[in-house]
């Protein structure tokens, strides 16, 4: 295949101008002009071009992407690109407690009873109703997601009713609203433009007296200050937001709201040490290929970096394992990653 090879050309975003939004200069939560940065840093992950900035504010807590991405940007980061370098040690880091965490989340609903009827909103390909059935046998799941990918689930029977669309579209608004005995937001309300609207679409969903179910990642988690942009969470550029709990809490209060469970324990995910090995270990490496790339690296690069990962795959594993035998004193502590917040909406 030649440098030129159009079968190379991917269409990606070029000049900040189609890229980024005009950098703002105030919180998204509070409104507050006290921001301060916390982090530069590059597509970590998936290696596509370009540099983002996350930032904190002073007041409330609330750490953001900023300047966030166009809805062009978006796309082009969020979208699957065939021939696109994958980084397979992060990727089994992600995946490594996927299944613990979702049985994790299904199980905490468990002393409210059976719900009639459960709404997952980003469900993606339904893996979480699919989990959630195993506790939950006579609930109908319903999913939402922004891509194709919730029709694939109702076509695997994984999902019953498949929307596509932001919850707080109207057109979806309107099928939805006072549907749901419960709606489930799993690390969800980090990818959406605007958190605070997508929470309260969530609690429209509800019928009076539901249940609404959120895990997020914490963004005062020690690891955090401590890896700065090596904390796999951060997942630059395709997590907006971060929310500290305590924002969540008070706006669910204020809509009166009763808080029934808001801690760390049950959520923590164990995999900062991993995912700092691994995004570590393959920036260490060779460059990988792209289709986004005009000119392809030599062959023996590609070659020295598959075998240098493979090499490197110890490090990793011997990482995951000490986050494993650490997470029972993590989840205690400053360092746990992530929270679950189960609420109940009033009755009237």
């Amino acid at each position: 295949m030649s440098a030129t090879d159009p079968a190379r050309a991917v269409r990606a975003p070029h000049g900040s101008a189609r890229v980024h939004e005009p950098r703002r200069a105030d919180c998204p939560w509070c409104g507050s002009g006290r921001l301060r940065n916390r982090l530069r840093t590059g597509d970590l992950r998936r290696h596509r071009p370009g540099l983002f900035t996350v930032d904190e504010c002073r007041d409330c807590g609330h750490t953001f992407q900023n300047p966030r991405l166009t809805a062009e940007g978006l796309a082009f980061y969020r979208r699957t690109v065939r021939g696109a370098p994958r980084d397979p040690a992060t990727e089994r880091v992600l995946a490594l407690h996927a299944v613990r965490r979702r049985r994790g989340a299904a199980r905490a609903m468990l002393p409210f009873g059976e719900p009639e009827s459960w709404l997952d909103v980003g469900t993606g390909l339904g893996r979480f109703p699919l989990t959630a059935r195993e506790f939950f046998p006579y609930t109908a799941f319903d999913g939402t997601d922004l891509t194709a990918r919730v029709e694939r689930a109702r076509a695997l029977g994984r999902v019953e009713e498949a929307h596509i669309g932001p919850l707080t579209d109207p057109r979806v608004m309107a099928r939805l609203a006072g549907r749901y005995d419960v709606v489930s937001l799993l690390h969800h309300l980090e990818h959406t433009t605007d958190p605070r609207a997508e929470l309260h679409a969530a609690l429209d969903a509800l019928r009076p007296g539901g249940h609404l179910l959120i895990e997020s990642l914490d963004p005062r988690c020690a690891f955090a200050a401590l890896f700065g942009r090596w904390w796999l969470p951060y997942d630059q550029p395709r997590r907006l937001h971060l929310l500290p709990r305590y924002n969540l809490r008070a706006e669910l209060e204020e809509r009166g709201c009763a808080l029934l469970t808001a801690g760390h324990r049950a959520a923590h995910v164990p995999h900062d040490l991993a995912g700092l090995t691994a995004l570590a270990l393959s920036h260490a490496l060779p460059a990988p290929d792209a289709p986004w790339r005009a000119v392809p690296p030599p062959p023996f690069q590609q070659h020295l970096r598959t075998v240098l990962l493979r090499a490197g795959t110890p490090l990793v594993v011997a990482a995951a394992v000490t986050d494993l035998a650490l997470a029972p004193v993590v989840r205690r502590t400053p360092f746990a990653n992530a929270y679950r917040i189960i609420a109940r909406k009033p009755e009237r």
